[in-house]
């Protein structure tokens, strides 16, 4: 049995602030348990302590040296479905409200990625395989190549880096590879760790890792080229051969609207018009929306960014009102949106209403109870809300971008296929014009749009068969 560890900054059930925290939950339970045996490594947040502490196992104390960090630190192990997790205790770095947008943040990554490999040495654990997720533990891979290479168990690990947003990549002052990750200049200086006279532990992850994958097909040829690569385009198309789009799926266990005790009413694909219009009437009545089962309702449930498309869907949403819909808006992010969306719910009272922040019974609740989930994203390496509204039978309303352009299938009036609508460009006309064909479906064609809930709610969006392609790779960086 081959021993895959994956390093990770969060994963559900514990710590959750996008998509990487679902796929870290849910791919290490898809993975053939006779072949790779899986295990996550986390921090030690505050939130974590206080709801998950009194079950955690105490394993071992360390110290964690390296240029300027000198530091202990406390293991702990805790078993959650089946799978093992490690997190590892400095409070003076991780007990803290929130998990990033912290000063010292580039401290805070040095010393857990130099951290896990003191685990591994001092625990006796020695996977065959690091799965690093996102600039966070990227430098995993150039830390065991080059400062622990001295000690054949850790030079040994093979690496897979998954980029799950190349938009993010952690950009800091060079000196954070001299004074906290105690590199020799020698490899700044021939620019492996280097990039723009600086460091940006995305690239480091890139350079150094055996097989880089990222989270669809699609993304992986986009960030190949200028215009999505964020100046790490012609490194990509210079790992091309070891870089791999496998697209994200969710746990289907978890996103269950049948046995969901999270919304109103359970459903399933044989009964969803009962549930979904019971949870559809309890969201207009929360939100103080006029109820009418006849109205289509559409919502968003997402971080407000410039990369989720809400220039466009701002630019665009007064001419959506003047029709027969509804629009709510769950999430909080970037000042401009929530602003935006403040001042349309003045506009349009009982039409319009926003929930600045995030409430997690609320958004399956939406999930559950919209009959569209708006997703016009300039960008998407892959997206998660999608796959759950589908499982959850509200069709998705995407740009064809990254992910969302592998997982939604666009209607097909002709061959009455489909598992949502979606359009090219981005640009205020596209986006109204497939609007309008949505919304004319909606209203004059019922029976068709039952069809694609129904289709949607068949859809395979778990991780049965991308788990199957991360198997393969595994393999795959055994042999190298």
């Amino acid at each position: 049995m081959k021993r895959v560890l994956f390093a990770s900054f969060e994963s559900l059930p514990f710590v959750k602030t996008g998509g990487l925290a679902d796929v870290v939950y849910a791919l290490p339970k898809a993975l053939n348990k006779e072949e790779f045996e899986v295990k996550v490594v986390l921090p030690l947040y505050k939130s974590v302590k206080e709801d998950f502490y009194h079950g955690m196992k105490y394993l071992d104390h360390i110290y964690v040296k390296s240029g300027l960090i000198n530091e202990e630190a406390n293991i702990y192990s805790y078993i959650n479905e089946g799978i093992e997790y490690y997190f590892i205790e400095n409070d003076n770095y991780f007990f803290r409200d929130g998990v990033y947008g912290y000063r010292d943040d580039a401290l805070r990554f040095s010393f857990f990625n130099v951290a896990v490999i003191e685990m591994m040495i001092k625990l006796d654990y020695h996977p065959d395989i690091i799965h690093e997720h996102d600039y966070h533990t990227a430098i995993l891979p150039a830390l065991c190549k080059l400062n622990y290479k001295a000690i054949e168990a850790i030079r040994s690990i093979k690496h897979v880096f998954t980029i799950h947003n190349l938009a993010y990549q952690g950009e800091y002052d060079k000196q954070i590879l001299f004074d906290y990750l105690n590199f020799e200049r020698v490899h700044f200086n021939n620019g492996d760790l280097r990039f723009n006279d600086s460091c940006n532990f995305m690239k480091i992850g890139i350079v150094y890792a055996d097989i880089i994958t990222t989270v669809s097909r699609t993304y992986a040829k986009e960030i190949q080229t200028p215009e999505y690569g964020r100046n790490l385009d012609m490194i990509l198309k210079y790992r091309a051969k070891d870089l791999y789009g496998i697209v994200n799926g969710i746990d289907e266990n978890f996103f269950n609207p049948r046995k969901d005790k999270l919304i109103p009413m359970t459903f399933h694909s044989r009964n969803y018009l009962k549930g979904k219009a019971y949870n559809k009437e309890y969201i207009q009545k929360t939100f103080g929306l006029r109820v009418d089962p006849t109205v289509m309702l559409v919502g968003v449930v997402s971080r407000l960014t410039f990369q989720k498309g809400f220039d466009l869907f701002l630019d665009s949403v007064n001419e959506l009102l003047k029709r027969n819909i509804e629009v709510a808006v769950l999430g909080t992010g970037e000042s401009r949106y929530e602003y935006g969306f403040k001042i349309l719910e003045e506009q349009y009272k009982g039409k319009f209403h926003y929930h600045c922040g995030y409430d997690e019974k609320m958004a399956h609740t939406m999930y559950a109870g919209l009959d569209m989930l708006m997703m016009p994203s300039a960008f998407e390496p892959c997206g998660i809300s999608q796959l759950i509204a589908m499982r959850y039978g509200t069709l998705p309303f995407v740009r064809e971008t990254g992910g969302l352009k592998d997982t939604v299938t666009p209607y097909n009036e002709y061959e009455n296929t489909g598992t949502g609508f979606s359009f090219g460009p981005y640009s205020t006309h596209d986006f109204i014009k497939v609007f309008d064909y949505a919304y004319t479906t909606y209203h004059d064609h019922r029976e068709r749009w039952n069809g694609l809930i129904r289709n949607a709610m068949r859809a395979d969006v778990s991780f049965a068969e991308p788990a199957k392609e991360y198997e393969n790779l595994y393999r795959k960086v055994l042999e190298k």
